[in-house]
C-alpha cells in the first residue's frame, strides 16, 4: 500500500499545485472524484488494462466518459495517468490531493464514533472544542458504535482521543496487570 502512495504523490501533488495555481481546489475535488468513480467502473477498468486498446484510445475513451466536466488541464492530467498506466491510482491521488487541500484551507477532519447517537448539539461542542484546541476548522462525522460501551473516541489524522468506557476499562486492565 505505501508503494501505491509513494507513486501516486507527485500525481497529486502536480494536481494539487495545478488547481491551487488557477485558483479551483473544489473543482479539482469533484473532478478527481469523477475520475475516481471511472476508473473504477468494471468495464472501464477492463477496457484500461486490454492491450487490444492503445494509450491514446483508453484515454479518450476515458475522456469520453467524463465529457465536458472535465476542464483541459483535467483532460491533460487524466491522459498523463492513462498513458503512463496509472490510472488506477486515482484513489490514492485523490486521498493525498484532499489532504493537502485541506491542510491549505486549515481544515481538520473529526470521525467521532459514539456509543450512542449524538445530538447535533453535542457534535457542535466537540467540534468547537476540537476547533480552538486544533486551531483549525473542523469538519465532523459521526458513527454509532455501541462497543465502546459508553463515551465516544474521537479520530482527527493520527491523533485519537480516547473517552469511551472501553478504552477506560482497556487502560485500566492494563494499568492493573502492569
Amino acid at each position: 500500500m505505501a508503494e501505491r502512495t509513494t507513486i501516486a504523490r507527485p500525481y497529486a501533488d502536480a494536481a494539487f499545485e495545478t488547481a491551487r495555481d488557477a485558483n479551483q481546489l473544489p473543482g479539482w475535488s469533484g473532478m478527481l472524484a469523477l475520475a475516481q468513480a471511472i476508473a473504477a467502473d468494471g468495464r472501464m477498468a477492463e477496457a484500461l488494462a486490454s492491450p487490444k486498446l492503445d494509450a491514446a484510445e483508453k484515454a479518450s475513451l476515458f475522456l469520453s466518459v467524463g465529457g465536458e466536466r472535465f476542464s483541459d488541464p483535467m483532460r491533460n492530467f487524466v491522459r498523463i495517468l492513462v498513458e503512463a498506466d496509472r490510472a488506477v491510482l486515482l484513489p490514492e491521488i485523490r486521498a493525498l490531493f484532499e489532504a493537502r487541500r485541506d491542510e491549505a484551507e486549515g481544515v481538520a477532519k473529526a470521525r467521532i464514533e459514539s456509543a450512542l447517537p449524538l445530538a447535533q448539539a453535542q457534535v457542535d461542542e466537540i467540534a468547537s472544542a476540537l476547533a480552538a484546541r486544533l486551531r483549525k476548522r473542523v469538519e465532523t462525522s459521526v458513527e454509532v458504535n455501541p462497543s465502546l460501551i459508553g463515551g465516544a473516541r474521537i479520530f482527527v489524522g493520527d491523533t485519537v482521543i480516547d473517552g469511551s468506557v472501553r478504552g477506560k476499562l482497556a487502560a485500566m486492565q492494563q494499568a492493573l496487570t502492569a
